[in-house]
Formats: structure tokens, sequence, C-alpha cells
């Protein structure tokens, strides 16, 4: 016997010790639990191959979400961390999946919300108004100091 189905009994056993079960429920949790202590063995990258969605990577890019072709996580970004924690690159990841190099892994309505916030911010915009050519420009007046305040005397006795 293998070590997984080792440890499944023991703790199939430990759990019969608790309630009552039938022969059934604890073959098929024995079964369970090696097959899942086998896949924890095996690492988090083969969990993630063994769980990724079956999505075409253009699909995968939502109006409100985008959705990990590794693990199966929807979000509004994919970000270089969360690829970071599957072993990959973003240009690793779009090579894997089939998609363009310049694919943005962003969620369709916020990138539209971003470009019109950009977009009203005109930062290509000099900032103040421009004055016509023959008019001066007066320079508006330095603030002066308040006045000090005078201390007060202390009370004689």
């Amino acid at each position: 016997m293998d070590d997984f189905l080792k440890m499944a009994f023991e703790m199939v056993k430990a759990q019969a010790g608790v309630r009552a079960m039938t022969a059934d429920e604890m073959t098929n949790m024995a079964l369970e639990l090696s097959k899942k202590l086998a896949a924890l063995s095996c690492g988090p990258v083969a969990q993630a191959e063994a769980a990724a969605p079956a999505m075409d990577g253009k699909k995968s890019i939502k109006e409100k979400s985008v959705t990990c072709l590794e693990c199966g996580k929807s979000m509004k970004l994919l970000t270089s961390k969360h690829l970071a924690a599957h072993g990959l690159t973003k240009a690793e990841y779009l090579a894997k999946h089939g998609m363009k190099k310049g694919t943005s892994l962003i969620a369709k309505g916020l990138a539209r919300s971003r470009r019109e916030k950009m977009k009203s911010m005109e930062l290509w915009k000099k900032r103040g108004a421009k004055t016509p050519a023959g008019a001066k420009v007066v320079a508006a007046p330095k603030k002066t100091a308040a006045p000090a305040k005078k201390a007060k005397a202390a009370p004689k006795a």
C-alpha cells in the first residue's frame, strides 16, 4: 500500500472512532482522502493545471471581470504578483493561452472608466489659462505675515 492510502486509513479510523460510519462511507472517505493527499504532494503547479478552467483566452476578459486561466479566480485585473504565484510572467501567460502580445489583462469596464477619467483630466494641457499676446501679466500680491502678538506681563503682587 502507498503512504497516502495508509494516511487516509488512519484518518478514517480516527473519524470512525468519533461517530458511527457505514463501510461504504469509510471506503469512500479513504479513497477521496488518499487522492487529495496525493494531489497535495505533487505541488500547487499540478493542482492548478488539473483545476484549470476550459476557457478561451479571449473569453476570459469580460466586462466586469477577468478570469485567471491558471486557477480559475475571477478578478478585476490580473496583476504580475498574481501571475508570479503561478510561476509566470505576463508574456508567458499570454503565450501559453494563445493571446496576442499586447493584450491587456484588465476588465473592459474598468479600462473604459480609467480611460475616460484620464481624458477628463486633460494632462496634455498646461495648467492655468494662457494670456493673449499683448496682455500684461500681473503677479498676485504676496501675503504678509500677521503681526506678532504681544506677550502679557505677569500680574504684580
